[in-house]
């Protein structure tokens, strides 16, 4: 892709993208591309994403590409509070996306409108969030523009998956030089995202919970929780405030009912994403005003056991499969993890380096018939066990050099990258 050239593809109303889609409308435009409502040749209407490959450097071509892929293929989860992928196709050079198309618009007119649906929508964002949190995805750009309404009134998530990293050199403000879009998603960022720092590098689901936190409150009250966001110049002083916890309280006391709220707020804007809510289940326990429905369930092995793997389920080599029990039957029960060759299961990060040169250890007894991951790996010439610079995860919790044992279905975080332990 860096060297195949890409036309310039603009449409207008009546025209046909691919031969295929007739423009009726242009939805919106992004950073990265641009969105048209189109209708296909059976007269069904659907919401065309195009990825303006033609405006961008062509070094960073493909790797915008690969995420817009990645992004298509979450949309295939089958889950009715996520907004569907149905095509992916080229013109021009240039990557689309066809996704069913949402009517009832996005989540901007709800914001402190003290609709009685509120909760219900918050409880559908969660159960979108949770569907892609136990496949090991994270959202990383949950906004009120990112939440749509179908045609059955559902609230479902979209545009996951190109949003990514703020501060990788594939950026709006790098591409397209539209400052004003990140600084738009400020408002939403847990505080270790907007200055990755060493230590803090790793985006786990604790950062949708805390984006969940600042979306919810401003459905609740009309205003952000830390307080006006209007200008630049504001950025500072809302983003000190993230970073301190100081979310508006008062705000929150003055609408009816706004005290049941309390708690979920409290677990979702906590500024240290370790003792923040962990995971969806557990918001959903603090959601006033809603039912309890069933949660979808996660990894689901097979019955008979033959041997385990792990499947990077998101990042640059999103399905690649590490074979562990063919190592284990070759004697192999120590295996290295990093962004080096010459570790045992090297991880592919072009785009950043959060994943360090030499991460995590994983272990298996003799029999193979279960597997440990240790954050860090023994450097043979130091004599000495050296920890990796942002830590290693599993199921959001840190994990440490003493140890962890995997259970099937587990989500392992390092850096920007994903895998989920399995069995075959």
């Amino acid at each position: 892709m860096t060297n195949q050239s890409v036309d310039r593809c603009d449409y207008n109303v009546g025209e046909y993208i691919d031969n295929r889609y007739r423009v009726s409308k242009t939805l919106g435009e992004g950073s990265f591309g641009k969105v048209y409502r189109v209708t296909d040749n059976a007269g069904k209407d659907y919401a065309l994403k195009l990825l303006r490959l033609w405006e961008v450097p062509p070094e960073i071509r493909k790797p915008l590409t690969d995420r817009f892929e990645m992004e298509f293929k979450t949309g295939q989860i089958d889950c009715e509070y996520l907004v569907s992928s149905i095509d992916y196709g080229t013109v021009g050079g240039n990557p689309y996306i066809v996704m069913e198309y949402c009517p009832g618009g996005d989540l901007t007119p709800y914001l402190g409108s003290q609709n009685s649906k509120i909760p219900l929508i918050c409880q559908q964002i969660l159960l979108g969030l949770h569907s892609l949190h136990i496949r090991g995805k994270v959202h990383r750009d949950l906004k009120p523009e990112n939440v749509l309404f179908k045609s059955n009134g559902i609230a479902a998530l979209t545009d996951f998956g190109i949003a990514g990293d703020r501060n990788k050199r594939m950026t709006e403000r790098n591409i397209f030089g539209k400052p004003n879009q990140i600084f738009g998603t400020y408002a939403y960022m847990p505080p270790e995202q907007v200055n990755r720092m060493r230590g803090e590098a790793t985006v786990l689901p604790t950062t949708d919970i805390f984006s969940f936190g600042v979306l919810a409150f401003q459905l609740l009250t009309g205003s952000l929780p830390f307080g006006e966001l209007t200008s630049h110049n504001e950025l500072a002083l809302y983003q000190k405030r993230g970073k301190d916890g100081d979310w508006n309280r008062r705000k929150l006391v003055q609408i009816k009912n706004g005290k049941e709220w309390d708690r979920l707020f409290s677990g979702c804007l906590n500024p240290d994403f370790k003792n923040r809510f962990q995971s969806v289940k557990e918001v959903l326990k603090y959601l006033p005003e809603t039912q309890q429905v069933p949660m979808e369930r996660g990894y689901c092995p097979p019955q008979t056991v033959q041997g385990f793997c792990m499947r990077i389920m998101q990042g640059e080599e999103y399905g690649k499969l590490y074979q562990l029990s063919e190592f284990a039957t070759h004697g192999c029960r120590i295996l290295t993890i990093g962004r080096e060759p010459d570790n045992l299961l090297p991880v592919t990060e072009r785009q950043s380096t959060y994943v360090s040169r030499h991460h995590c250890t994983l272990e298996t007894t003799p029999s193979g018939d279960h597997w440990i991951i240790r954050d860090g790996q023994w450097q043979k010439e130091q004599k000495v066990w050296q920890e990796s610079s942002n830590g290693t995860y599993v199921n959001s919790a840190q994990v440490t050099q003493q140890g962890y044992r995997l259970k099937v279905g587990d989500i392992i975080s390092i850096g920007d990258v994903k895998m989920r332990f399995e069995n075959y």
